[in-house]
């Protein structure tokens, strides 16, 4: 396998997990921090987690794909990782205020769920989960992997990244996780999903130079 250097890889052979702090500069957070600030919405679910009002209590930003920082931190996501941006949905934020949460889902669309059709239609389904924590709430705010009984601390440019799938291309359940509750303070985070195929309409445009750069690295190669 490629990618990761440098990386922590969590010692369980259930889910390919794996953290790297300090992959983003506090410049970086700080940027990414305001743009959700600016963009952010009430957070959303489907119809696979049920319809519980405190499920998902955070709020969500749609990150541009043209601004020039979301076009440079995914780039820089997709070469780290080996994985081909072409797959890439569009950069999430997630606002976390104190006393917002949301509870243990997994990133890939259900097989059997209502909105499985319709979310895989373009691009097929979610491989791997790359989250970056942009700073540390006062209090609270872990990434608790539930079956793994594992718990991640926010770290100001920490990123966590798993792959959804087992080796044979199904789900894999152990990727079940929670963003526990924010105590005080707040949490932001980024979040990119890749896909099986590429999409139709591409998440991010890059520069011609930051094209060619992930070309010769190698990130435009599919890794599912």
């Amino acid at each position: 396998m490629t990618g990761f250097a440098g990386a922590q890889r969590v010692p369980d052979k259930r889910v390919a997990l794996y953290q790297r702090k300090k992959f983003l500069s506090t410049e970086d957070c700080a940027g990414l921090v305001a743009l959700i600030d600016s963009l952010r919405r009430p957070s959303t679910i489907t119809d696979a987690y049920g319809a519980d009002a405190d499920f998902r209590t955070s709020e969500t930003a749609d990150l541009p794909g043209d601004d020039p920082l979301v076009r440079d931190v995914y780039a820089r996501l997709a070469d780290y990782a080996g994985l081909n941006i072409a797959h890439a949905e569009a950069l999430q934020g997630q606002r976390y205020a104190p006393g917002q949460q949301f509870k243990a889902h997994t990133d890939y669309f259900e097989p059997t769920g209502l909105d499985y059709y319709p979310h895989t239609a373009d691009g097929g389904q979610r491989t791997w989960t790359l989250m970056v924590y942009l700073n540390e709430p006062q209090a609270g705010g872990a990434t608790r992997f539930v079956h793994l009984n594992k718990l991640i601390q926010p770290e100001t440019g920490k990123l966590v990244a798993w792959n959804n799938r087992l080796a044979d291309g199904g789900v894999n359940s152990f990727t079940l996780h929670a963003g526990m509750p924010v105590r005080a303070g707040t949490k932001y985070v980024i979040t990119a999903w890749f896909r099986e195929r590429p999409r139709r309409n591409p998440a991010v445009v890059l520069t011609e130079k930051a094209a060619g750069a992930a070309g010769a690295s190698g990130s435009l190669g599919d890794r599912a």
